[in-house]
C-alpha cells in the first residue's frame, strides 16, 4: 500500500432476532452514531460514504446518512453477497489509499427476514445458477431445501471423504463459539451449549444440524478510515491501521474443479490470505486474532486452512488440540462469530472490522487476547466475493 490507511473509529449495535430489532434506518443511524463517536469527529468531515447491505431497495445508504445532514458527499450503495460491509469497507479503504479523499465512512446494516435465505427475484436468471448446476453434479440436493446450507453441507462431505475427520469435530465449533460469545453483548445468542445439544439439534442438511448454521439477525455496524494527515490535522490518534486487504472473486477453473469445496470460496479464501501475507509481509502464525467466516461450521473448518492457520488437512487437529481458542495459537472469532452473533449480511463485515479493532485496542474486555498486535478478518459471499484484511496496531 502506498498511502496508509489508519482506522480513525469503529462502532456497531447489538444484533437481534428479525422480531425485536429496530428497522435498518434505525440501525444503521445507531452504528453510525456510535462510530462517529468512537472517532471523535463530526459527520460533517466524512467526505465520502458506502453503505453495504443486501436486503433493501436503492438508496438505502442515504437514507440512513441524511439523518446526520445532507452534505452532498457521494454515497455509495454496495451489494456484494455476505461481503458487502467488507466490501464497503475495501471500497473506502481505496478510497483514501489513493488520495481522492482524506476520509471515508463505511457502513453497514440489515434487516433481515425471518428464516432461510432465498431468491427475492424469480421472474430472471439466479446469479447462483451455475453453482446450483455444479451443486446438483456434486452432491445429491434436496429441491426441497434451502440450497444453502447443502453448499456447505457438501462441502463439509467432500473435506471428510478427503482428510478423514470425524462429522463431530465440525460440531466443536459451535460449542466453542458459544463459550466466546458469552462476554460479547452485542451478539444474539450467549448461552454455553454442549456437543450433545449441537449433534443432537434438527438436522439442516448432510452435518449440519441447526445449531451449525448461523441464524438471521439484523444489525448495523460502521468503520471510519482517514490518512495520516487528516488525523493530524483533527487531531486525532488512531491506534490501528489496515495493513493489507484484497477482495478477490473466482478463478476460471471453479467449475472444472467439480469441487463444493471450492464453490463455497476455500480457493478464493487461500489466493486472498496469501496476497494479503506477501503484500505485508506477514506470516500467518504471526497472527494472534482472527474473525473469520463462519455462517456455517464447515466454514470454518475450511478457512483456518484457506488463511493459513493450520495445514491442509490439519483442520481437525487444530480443533482438538484447542489452538483456535484461548490459550491455543489463534484465538478465532472471540466475538462468537456469526454462529452467536447472527448474520445481518450487510453488517457482518464491518461487525468484524469492529471486533478486531476492539481487540487491537485492548478494548475487548473480557473477550480481551493478550499481546494481539496484528488481527485478521475474513469475509465471504457466495458467488463470490471474499475479502481479507490485515489490521495492525500503530505502534
Amino acid at each position: 500500500m502506498s498511502r496508509r490507511v489508519l482506522v480513525a473509529g469503529v462502532g456497531m449495535v447489538p444484533f437481534a432476532k428479525p422480531s425485536a430489532a429496530k428497522t435498518y434506518d434505525e440501525m444503521g443511524a445507531g452504528a453510525v452514531r456510535a462510530v462517529l463517536a468512537d472517532a471523535g469527529i463530526a459527520y460533517e468531515k466524512i467526505q465520502q460514504v458506502y453503505a453495504g447491505y443486501v436486503y433493501g431497495d436503492s438508496t438505502c445508504g442515504q437514507r440512513v446518512v441524511y439523518q446526520f445532514g445532507k452534505t452532498q458527499v457521494p454515497v455509495l450503495n454496495v451489494n456484494n453477497n455476505c461481503a458487502s460491509g467488507s466490501s464497503a469497507l475495501w471500497l473506502a479503504r481505496q478510497a483514501v489509499e489513493s488520495g481522492a479523499v482524506e476520509c471515508a465512512l463505511a457502513v453497514g446494516f440489515e434487516q433481515m427476514p425471518p428464516g432461510a435465505l432465498g431468491a427475492k427475484w424469480t421472474d430472471r436468471p439466479l446469479p447462483l445458477s451455475d453453482f446450483q448446476g455444479m451443486l446438483r453434479e456434486v452432491y445429491p440436493v434436496d429441491e426441497a431445501l434451502p440450497f444453502t446450507p447443502q453448499y456447505f453441507a457438501a462441502a463439509g462431505q467432500e473435506y471428510m471423504a478427503k482428510y478423514g475427520m470425524a462429522e463431530e469435530t465440525f460440531a466443536k465449533v459451535a460449542v466453542k463459539a458459544r463459550t466466546h460469545a458469552a462476554n460479547n453483548p452485542y451478539a444474539v445468542f450467549r448461552d454455553p451449549i454442549t456437543l450433545d445439544d449441537v449433534l443432537g439439534a434438527p438436522r439442516i442438511a448432510g452435518v449440519l444440524t441447526r445449531l451449525q448454521c448461523c441464524p438471521p439477525t439484523c444489525g448495523a455496524a460502521a468503520a471510519i478510515v482517514c490518512s495520516q494527515e487528516f488525523a493530524r490535522a483533527n487531531g486525532l490518534s488512531p491506534k490501528v491501521a489496515i495493513a493489507a486487504q484484497t477482495l478477490q472473486s473466482d478463478a476460471a477453473d471453479l467449475f472444472d474443479k467439480k469441487s463444493a469445496m471450492a464453490l463455497v470460496g476455500s480457493d478464493v479464501t487461500k489466493a486472498a490470505a496469501n496476497e494479503v501475507y506477501e503484500k505485508a509481509g506477514v506470516d500467518p502464525r504471526d497472527i494472534k486474532v482472527v474473525e473469520l467466516h463462519d455462517c456455517f461450521t464447515v466454514n470454518e473448518v475450511l478457512t483456518y486452512e484457506g488463511l493459513g492457520l493450520c495445514e491442509e488437512g490439519g483442520a481437525e487437529k487444530f480443533i482438538l488440540d484447542g489452538d483456535n481458542t484461548y490459550g491455543g495459537r489463534v484465538v478465532t472469532n472471540p466475538s462468537g462469530g456469526l454462529l452467536s452473533k447472527g448474520h445481518p449480511l450487510g453488517a457482518t463485515g464491518l461487525a468484524q472490522t469492529a471486533e478486531i479493532n476492539w481487540q487491537l485496542r485492548g478494548d475487548a474486555g473480557a473477550r480481551q487476547v493478550e499481546g494481539a498486535t496484528l488481527g485478521l478478518q475474513h469475509n465471504l459471499g457466495l458467488g463470490t466475493a471474499g475479502v481479507v484484511t490485515l489490521f495492525e496496531k500503530v505502534s
